[in-house]
C-alpha cells in the first residue's frame, strides 16, 4: 500500500473508533449506500465535464467512501481493504492472459470475448 492510502485508512479508523465522529459511527452498509451513489454520480459528472481538478476531487471522495465500506467489512470480520485489493489484483491478472500470460488478443472485441470465457469458467469453479 502507499503511505497516503495507509493514512486514509488510519483516518477512517479514528472516525469509526470510540470518541470518533458520531455520524460515521452510526453508519452501516445500508445507510451508507446513498453516499456511495452520490459520490459515483459526482465522479460521472466530473468525467463528462472533462474537468481534471473536479475528477481528481471526486475520485478522492469515492476512494474515501470505498475505504469506509472496507472498514465496515473489517468490523464484521469479513475482510480487510488489503484483502479486497489483493482480490482485484489477482482477478485482473487472471483475466488478462494476453498481457500477463501467453494468450493473444489483437482487438478489443477479442479481449471482451476472452474476459467473458474466463469469467464463465470462474463461475463454474474451473
Amino acid at each position: 500500500m502507499s503511505a497516503v492510502f495507509d493514512e486514509l485508512v488510519s483516518i477512517m479508523d479514528r472516525l469509526r473508533s470510540p470518541g470518533g465522529c458520531p455520524w460515521d459511527l452510526k453508519q452501516d452498509f445500508l445507510s451508507f449506500l446513498p453516499c456511495l451513489r452520490e459520490e459515483l454520480a459526482e465522479l460521472e459528472e466530473a468525467i463528462r465535464e472533462q474537468d481534471p481538478a473536479h475528477i481528481r476531487e471526486e475520485l478522492g471522495d469515492l476512494f474515501f467512501n470505498l475505504v469506509f465500506v472496507a472498514r465496515l467489512a473489517k468490523e464484521r470480520g469479513w475482510f480487510t481493504a488489503d484483502d479486497a485489493l489483493a482480490g482485484i489484483r489477482d482477478k485482473i491478472v487472471r483475466r488478462h492472459p494476453h498481457v500477463f500470460g501467453d494468450a493473444h488478443c489483437e482487438t478489443p472485441e477479442q479481449v471482451l470475448e476472452q474476459w467473458a470465457r474466463i469469467k464463465e469458467k470462474e463461475r463454474n469453479g474451473e
